[in-house]
């Protein structure tokens, strides 16, 4: 697995109003809304995106339900390092498991066509593996 960069980091939070608050009002942060509550700063140098997603996103996009499992730590960030491609998404999720990692959910395409896994790290911050062809300049479309 070679990682090309951080596509994206943002904090996970329950409350999507004080989330949005503290860092679009607070700390002065410009977002882009991309659907209801989910929020992006594209213009942040430091990584392709710092996104705000609430709890019940994350956990519809992992578990496909908008409640957080019980038996996991609620995480309180995101990071998605971006590879060269869905096929070293699905491989590098492989070498995760491989090497004893507890994998929420496997390679898949999501909606908008971005190709994701997804774990947990020890600190509870939800990793995820991804592959959005429009972080990358020879991708198609």
């Amino acid at each position: 697995m070679e990682i090309q960069f951080i596509a994206g980091y943002g904090p996970i939070g329950p409350d999507p109003v004080a989330t949005r608050r503290f860092w679009g009002d607070t700390l002065g942060l410009e977002f882009d809304e991309i659907a209801p509550d989910y929020l992006h700063a594209r213009a942040l140098d430091g990584a392709k995106v710092f996104g705000l997603w609430p709890l019940s996103q994350a956990a519809e996009a992992t578990f496909g339900s908008t409640e957080w499992p019980d038996d996991l730590p609620v995480p309180q960030s995101w990071i998605e390092f971006e590879l060269g491609s869905p096929e070293e998404v699905a491989s590098g999720a492989a070498e995760l498991a491989d090497k004893g990692q507890r994998i929420l959910v496997g390679s898949k395409v999501e909606p908008w066509g971005q190709s994701t896994a997804r774990l947990l790290s020890p600190e509870g911050i939800l990793v995820g593996l991804s592959y959005l062809p429009s972080f990358h300049d020879d991708a198609e479309g």
